[in-house]
């Protein structure tokens, strides 16, 4: 079932929304309407048709096969490669790994480069904004080691305290871990002045992108940062996919992260040496088709153009903040200057379940509870939040619609 759509300044909303086959379907006899995209976004038809056209059509194995499908299958995976390498302003395409997403490419980071390169009494630096898969490597590599786990503390707003950062950089620093935008908050790190300051001490610098690959024109060359690690199904590409990219002469110096078929040059019973890069860290059979049905996500942001989404989705968010805002009982959680489409609220009385099953009744999907982000959470001393976050096709209307759901809810929960 479509629904009527005023037309964005900017954009053709309808005409989007009729690329994604499961924006017709209905919930609880209502119009579906998604507002949990910092989760995951929903496919448009081009995702899912390379998907049905690889098992279709060339379903092999990919590298080590001489017929037809494997080669097929081979040239269609590296071009993602290529695309991914562009998508993000990388180098070159050894410096692209696949993963399965943004939390295997940081345990591969704390896995190898941090097992060979820490030691007692190191420092390693997060926030206190990190989802959890930016928290709990370091800190199983921190007890493993004896190193130190610094936090960098927030303020009211969501925002980062850079004086703080800048006094815990020292001499001990080896490496500063944090998220580009804050997946519960929206806030937007400023990571490139960050990762000039971590570098004048020595340490290297990892970035967790799995919110800001969506919404930020994102050159990895330009921010100079020596990890950068997103997924794929929050850029309207499939689940189970994800992106490591590292700076070739650290990814060189790394032992292997996992060990099997395809990471060999060599095996004997006595020695194996290990293939380059980029497959030196992909072994095994990779999520062959999921690769290749990525770029087809990366072409459909590409035909729209990051400019345009981001300025709808700013649009977007500024309208929610000003309509929720209005509600009785409403305080929006994260008010940073630099924000992307995230809007996290709490309301008086109401617990953050209870909001959201709420809005699912009226057809309404929203993420409800930490956001794997508990000690921001604590940070606030709430339990949760209830999160609205917006994509391309999404429009004012279903905010409106979130609006009079909300204004439900209080009438209930009051």
């Amino acid at each position: 079932m479509n629904v009527s759509v005023p037309k964005s300044k900017s954009l053709d909303i309808t005409a989007i929304r009729q690329e994604f086959p499961i924006l017709n379907r209905e919930v609880k006899g209502r119009p579906l309407i998604y507002l949990d995209n910092a989760a995951t976004t929903q496919k448009p038809q081009q995702v899912i048709d390379a998907l049905i056209h690889y098992y279709t059509n060339y379903n092999a194995n990919i590298h080590r096969g001489i017929h037809t499908l494997a080669e097929e299958a081979t040239a269609a995976f590296e071009q993602t490669r290529d695309a991914v390498k562009s998508f993000i302003g990388a180098g070159s395409r050894e410096e692209i790994i696949f993963t399965r997403g943004t939390t295997e490419g940081i345990n591969l980071v704390a896995y190898s480069w941090g097992r060979k390169n820490i030691r007692t009494g190191d420092e390693i630096i997060i926030s206190n904004m990190e989802h959890h898969s930016n928290i709990v490597p370091w800190q199983l590599l921190c007890e493993e080691k004896g190193a130190v786990l610094k936090v960098i503390p927030i303020n009211d707003n969501g925002e980062l305290i850079q004086e703080e950062y800048e006094k815990m950089l020292g001499p001990k620093t080896k490496l500063v871990s944090l998220v580009h935008v804050s997946n519960a908050l929206g806030t937007v790190n400023p990571v490139k002045q960050m990762i000039a300051r971590a570098h004048a001490v020595g340490a290297v610098f990892m970035v967790d992108g799995a919110q800001s690959a969506v919404h930020l024109e994102i050159n990895v060359t330009d921010l100079d940062c020596d990890f950068f690690a997103f997924s794929a199904h929050k850029l309207y590409g499939p689940t189970g996919v994800g992106v490591l990219y590292g700076k070739r002469a650290l990814l060189e110096s790394m032992p292997p992260f996992q060990a099997g078929g395809e990471m060999i040059k060599e095996v004997t019973l006595q020695k194996t040496t290990f293939n380059d890069l980029p497959y030196k860290f992909e072994a095994g059979t990779p999520n062959i088709a999921d690769v290749i049905a990525f770029k087809s996500a990366l072409h459909f942001v590409h035909s729209i153009g990051k400019d345009k989404i981001r300025k709808h989705e700013q649009d977007l968010m500024d309208y929610a903040h000003l309509e929720l805002e209005k509600i009785p009982g409403l305080t929006i959680i994260g008010k940073a200057k630099e924000k992307v489409s995230v809007v996290s609220f709490v309301i008086e009385k109401a617990h953050p379940q209870d909001i959201g099953i709420l809005l699912d009744n009226r057809g309404i999907a929203v993420r409800t509870g930490h956001h794997c982000a508990q000690p921001l959470m604590d940070r606030f001393c709430i339990p949760g939040t209830a999160r609205a976050s917006f994509a391309v096709y999404n429009s004012r209307y279903e905010i409106d619609e979130l609006v009079k759901g909300l204004q439900r809810v209080v009438k209930i929960l009051s």
